[in-house]
């Protein structure tokens, strides 16, 4: 699979696909590009798809520094230039949906859609605030076992979690939060914990836009979706019935679908 030394740090993407209309895939904290994988394997006969992941996750660089969210934009801006794939149908989840509408204020050039999925345009409120730090601080000191449980359940509906039938796929995504690198992750948290409120300036979006959301998200609750969809002029907003942070994965044909709306009527 590719890499690519893009602002510092050498990230791990991958590229599937041969439409002659390019989607770009930005992963949520703690995740990696796999939690696109529904939505690839049904958009990748119309669409190339490229899905990289960020700095310190998965099979990217870890970093010494560089983890402050207006840095992750340039890294998607510096990736996005390095392989000249033009304006983009910019797809960001949870994190990548802080970096996609950052990217799409600063350089709306490069994108010609963004869906935000389960994002927030908003600062970390003050009580989720102090639930993750504390998090933070048991992962630093004790890893990541006495709190794996908790953090699965927020990532996804507590239902699907503990469904017998999702067992594999819960089990696959513990692996991947408990293999990520711990001081990189602590670093990547205390950075976009600590973000800014860009809700106001989202109304000088001019490109299409679709805010899709888990009915059941935990982590970006329904309201902070309407409230994006209400600023951005003409933004579509799509909740999914039955699903928590991680709708993308718990949902994928649903997602796609949602997706699939805005495509179809550009």
């Amino acid at each position: 699979m590719p890499t690519l030394i893009v602002n510092g740090a050498e990230l791990f993407y991958t590229d599937t696909g041969k439409g002659e209309e390019t989607l770009v895939f930005s992963h949520g904290y703690l995740m990696n590009h796999s939690m696109f994988n529904g939505q690839v394997e049904r958009l990748k006969e119309r669409f190339r798809c490229i899905s990289f992941e960020h700095r310190g996750h998965g099979q990217s660089e870890v970093t010494a520094a560089g983890y402050e969210l207006d840095n992750l934009v340039k890294d998607a801006i510096a990736l996005l230039d390095e392989l000249k794939l033009g304006p983009v149908h910019f797809v960001g989840m949870s994190t990548g949906g802080f970096v996609g509408m950052r990217l799409a204020l600063q350089r709306p050039d490069l994108l010609r859609s963004l869906v935000l999925m389960s994002t927030s345009a908003e600062g970390e409120p003050k009580k989720a605030l102090k639930k993750n730090k504390l998090l933070l601080k048991t992962v630093q000191h004790l890893g990541w076992w006495p709190v794996i449980g908790q953090v699965l359940c927020m990532m996804f509906h507590r239902r699907y979690v503990k469904n017998p039938a999702n067992k594999k796929t819960v089990g696959y995504w513990k692996s991947v939060v408990t293999a990520q690198n711990k001081k990189a992750m602590l670093a990547f948290g205390k950075a976009i914990f600590n973000r800014d409120d860009v809700l106001s300036s989202l109304s000088q979006l001019t490109l299409p836009v679709a805010v899709i959301v888990g009915e059941k998200d935990a982590l970006t609750p329904l309201n902070c979706s309407k409230r994006m969809a209400e600023v951005i002029p003409g933004a579509r907003l799509s909740i999914i019935p039955d699903a928590g942070h991680s709708a993308a994965i718990e949902k994928p044909n649903e997602v796609t679908d949602a997706m699939l709306a805005l495509y179809d009527n550009l």
